[in-house]
């Protein structure tokens, strides 16, 4: 049968005047098969030939690339039979009495479920129930089950019995893109295939092959970006190659293509990475703004940047890749100059910057100016030098400098006896001239040295160790780092502080702690960035193994709980207690002095509270 005669049938069984290309080319044998997935091809003749047929398989893989084609295909080859043939068999040129059913999906013996919609143990329950009976025409049972990750945890443990010994009729095939949902004790009754992405190549051979049966003219550049744009899914890349040819009106031209996908010509995309490796911010954005007048989508320009930025990368390494069909030519040639010319690190940062400058630009509400911001930073970036060579700059800068003054001090002098004298008077009577450096021609990495603080201290023999800065709000003690966050109304930190932290050993610049149970993990971070923020100078915050003081809150506690007992000893509070059976102390509050009290010179002894914390003459006890 022709294909225009097959194109007829399936007009008139359907109803519709035309049938999609993926549905039309589906694959119907091995042979169709071949197409990117030569080795599970490979592994099911063998098994077939000598009989080691399995009870239950497993296809996984993208979508797109021919699971549940797969598993009917499959499915027909273990029911295959003609009048010459009743065995299982991968050679299915000749249809069998079941082909044409099981290929439709329509046969009573090849049960297709859809896991999605049938996630339960009751589906399940269901098919247990049937595995026992035979199959009525066919040879075995065929359950496929596709998107099976689908299924529920109970689903899943209802069926792990029957699938590790399940009847000889019967055989599981089941269709999943989520292999790691799938529990392990599933897998391992499972002989399992991972149907590979088709690569371009593979996929504008079938596109040719395609169009030269429906008689379409294509070019091959247009062939080309529908394959890139399929990511290895010949259904997508089918679907794709169906919209273009109704865009271009029966042709499939790579102009109408470009703009069907809202892609930038890729010619125009080398042209755009000439600018940004050459630094050219002016170049880049006139090129950006005239892809953009065209048409292009800004995150399609920049994500085929990236690709581009790969491309070239690769060929750095893999000479051989310049060869692949799906390349246009100004691709390969210009890629392959390219890579010579352009340094790993460059293309590195490049690759690096487009990756976080992506997303940025999807997320934006304006992505052309997005857009225009990551090729602004791009083109900047070429101008700085790798780190390597920053490295090497200021190891070189430091070592000029090291040589522009003697290596040790001079002898002798006001010594008289050999002795070696402070170098502080040498420097000072005398600075030693700065050597000129020659200008680099290329880009200049802005380094420059941090002036030392203490000038005095060149050439010494013999330093003193630094003294700690001193801070400009005095912190003593955990209770000033509290009194500083309240101040600065920081009342997270302030309420952290108090509750997780022990103090062991403070210092201005310097704070050892020991965290209790339950502490956030950035809070030693918090505290420093907010101690230096607050007083000025530098804090290193680090965790100690000793044990430590207690913290605010169970220092609180505790005092609060002596007060208690403390009240509980006093005559007047025991006879208030005795005179009420079952009152009890609930608080006991200090009181504060009046300003006549504190104006006062001396306190008498009776009306001073005690070092202890014992309960005086002017406490407020709650009962």
């Amino acid at each position: 049968m022709s294909d225009t005669e097959r194109q007829s049938k399936d007009a008139a069984s359907t109803g519709t005047g035309y049938r999609v290309l993926a549905r039309k080319y589906r694959p119907k044998d091995f042979t169709d098969l071949m197409v990117g997935q030569e080795p599970m091809v490979r592994t099911l003749t063998n098994a077939f030939e000598t009989g080691r047929i399995a009870q239950a398989y497993m296809l996984t893989g993208v979508r797109g690339v021919g699971k549940t084609t797969t598993a009917r295909i499959l499915a027909r080859a273990l029911n295959y039979k003609t009048a010459d043939v009743d065995k299982p068999t991968i050679d299915l040129r000749a249809p069998g009495e079941h082909c044409q059913a099981i290929m439709e999906g329509r046969h009573v013996d090849v049960i297709e479920m859809d896991a999605a919609s049938h996630t339960g143990i009751d589906d399940i329950r269901e098919i247990i129930e049937q595995v026992r009976y035979r199959p009525v025409s066919a040879r075995y049972k065929v359950y496929i089950i596709d998107e099976v990750h689908m299924l529920s945890t109970q689903a899943f443990n209802g069926l792990l019995k029957t699938l590790e010994e399940p009847p000889e009729h019967v055989k599981f095939i089941f269709a999943t893109t989520e292999i790691r949902k799938v529990p392990i004790t599933v897998l391992s009754r499972c002989q399992r295939f991972d149907l590979r992405r088709i690569s371009a190549s593979d996929l504008v051979g079938l596109f040719t092959t395609i169009a030269a049966k429906e008689g379409i003219e294509a070019e091959a550049d247009a062939l080309a970006m529908i394959a890139r744009a399929a990511e290895g899914s010949a259904r997508d890349g089918l679907s794709l190659l169906d919209q273009a040819i109704a865009h271009g009106a029966g042709a499939v031209q790579a102009e109408a293509v470009r703009g069907m996908l809202g892609l930038a010509d890729r010619a125009r995309i080398v042209d755009l990475f000439q600018h940004i490796v050459k630094g050219d911010v002016a170049g880049a954005l006139a090129e950006f703004q005239s892809q953009y007048e065209a048409g292009a989508n800004p995150v399609v320009v920049l994500t085929d940047l990236a690709d581009f930025t790969h491309l070239v990368t690769r060929l750095k390494y893999v000479p051989d890749a310049a060869n692949d069909p799906s390349l246009s030519e100004i691709e390969r040639t210009k890629a392959a100059e390219l890579a010579k010319g352009v340094a790993v690190t460059t293309l590195s940062r490049i690759w690096q910057m487009l990756l976080k400058g992506i997303p940025e630009t999807e997320g934006s509400s304006r992505t052309a100016g997005a857009a225009e911001m990551v090729l602004i930073r791009l083109a900047h970036a070429a101008h700085l030098p790798a780190p390597e060579d920053a490295a090497r700059r200021l190891a070189e800068f430091s070592g000029d400098n090291a040589g522009s003054r003697p290596a040790s001090p001079p002898s002798g002098g006001g010594g008289g006896n050999g002795t070696r004298v402070p170098y502080q008077s040498s420097v000072a009577a005398r600075a030693p001239e700065p050597t000129p450096r020659p200008q680099p021609s290329g880009p200049t990495a802005m380094l420059r040295a941090v002036p030392n603080l203490e000038p005095q201290t060149i050439g010494r023999v013999e330093t003193k160790p630094a003294e700690a800065p001193k801070p400009l709000v005095p912190v003593n003690t955990i209770g000033d780092i509290v009194d500083l966050a309240a101040e600065k109304r920081d009342v997270k930190l302030k309420a952290l502080v108090r509750n997780f932290v022990r103090p062991v050993r403070i210092e201005p610049g310097r704070l050892d702690v020991n965290l209790t149970e339950g502490a956030p993990g950035t809070l030693l971070n918090e505290l420093a960035v907010k101690l230096k923020e607050w007083t000025g100078i530098h804090w290193i915050v680090s965790t100690s193994r000793e044990e430590g003081g207690p913290t605010m809150v169970e220092a609180e506690a505790k005092a609060q709980q002596q007060r208690v007992s403390d009240a509980r000893q006093d005559p007047d509070v025991a006879a208030i207690l005795a005179q009420f059976p079952g009152a009890k102390i609930i608080d006991v509050r200090v009181r504060a002095p009046t300003p006549e009290e504190e104006a006062e010179e001396a306190t008498p002894p009776a009306a001073a509270e005690s070092e202890d914390g014992d309960i005086l003459p002017g406490d407020d006890i709650e009962f």
